[in-house]
């Protein structure tokens, strides 16, 4: 991106200066994911580039450890459990979530900063102290060491994403729309479905994408409140890390990248979408 035609020479070395530095940046976060995806093509079970590789010697590559992924029935039965956690978890979220933004988007809504505060929480706890709570209190009730226990803790770990990006669509509503449709003889539940939800439409999905990721990759919470039966995808990754390190690791974090990559990519277009329908951008 070049500097604007009418920039002094000092702005124009500040802003390709500015360039580099942000080049770097996003180069030091990028980096580290970007060397698991050739090391997960590794033919021997290391985690180091062989001189096979560093010559790119046809021998040096394999795709035994994705084949060993497809087929383990381990990995296939934490897949399963973190598709079926999260899908329920990111559900719950997404609909206490939007009624949370809903109710605290309303001008006579009272103890609005604490109740945010206190909804918003668990982004702000660390996740240990989360977990260590979650522990004794669903052990207490009986949920401990159980799927529904595990969706449980995860909604309310996502349900704060789900909050915090309804809220920021509903900034742009024009509530004339809703008092529009009453004149109009529309019911408030019609009013609901045909008015408010499809301009929130877009920030409900968002906030579910980033519920699901929370729970798609969550590990310290499912350790205390889970057990072997309710392990995932991360908990298997971070037990095969301890106990047996398999290039199998990298092949799972690679397709996981690739999968955060379609999310964010979603998400993105959601919110250039939801731009579009509250007029902000044409």
């Amino acid at each position: 991106m070049a500097a604007p035609s009418y920039a002094t020479p000092l702005e124009k070395v500040w802003h390709y200066t500015y360039l580099v530095i942000c080049g770097l940046i996003f180069f030091y976060l990028i980096a580290p994911i970007l060397v698991i995806i050739p090391l997960s093509f590794n033919a021997v079970p290391f985690f180091t580039f062989t001189p096979e590789m560093l010559s790119f010697d046809p021998a040096g590559y394999s795709t035994k450890w994705y084949e060993d992924f497809f087929s383990n029935a381990n990995w296939q039965g934490a897949v399963k459990n973190s598709f079926i956690i999260a899908f329920f978890a990111t559900i719950i979220s997404t609909t206490l979530g939007t009624i949370a933004a809903l109710g605290l988007s309303r001008a006579e809504m009272p103890f609005k900063s604490i109740i945010m505060a206190i909804l918003i929480s668990p982004m702000i706890v660390p996740l240990i102290i989360s977990a260590a709570g979650m522990y004794f209190f669903y052990t207490q009730i009986g949920l401990a060491s159980t799927h529904l226990g595990v969706i449980l803790a995860h909604a309310a770990l996502g349900t704060p994403f789900v909050v915090i990006t309804v809220t920021a669509t509903l900034v742009g509503f024009d509530r004339s729309l809703m008092r529009a449709a009453a004149n109009l003889g529309a019911s408030p539940t019609r009013t609901f479905f045909k008015v408010i939800v499809p301009l929130i439409l877009p920030g409900v999905i968002s906030g579910a994408l980033f519920a699901f990721i929370t729970s798609f990759d969550e590990v310290i919470v499912i350790q205390f409140v889970g057990s072997y039966e309710q392990r995932t995808i991360p908990w298997q990754m971070f037990s095969g890390i301890r106990e047996q390190i398999s290039p199998t690791i990298l092949a799972v974090a690679t397709l996981l990248v690739c999968v955060s990559i379609m999310l964010l990519f979603s998400v993105e277009l959601l919110r250039r979408r939801g731009e579009r329908l509250r007029g902000i951008k044409g």
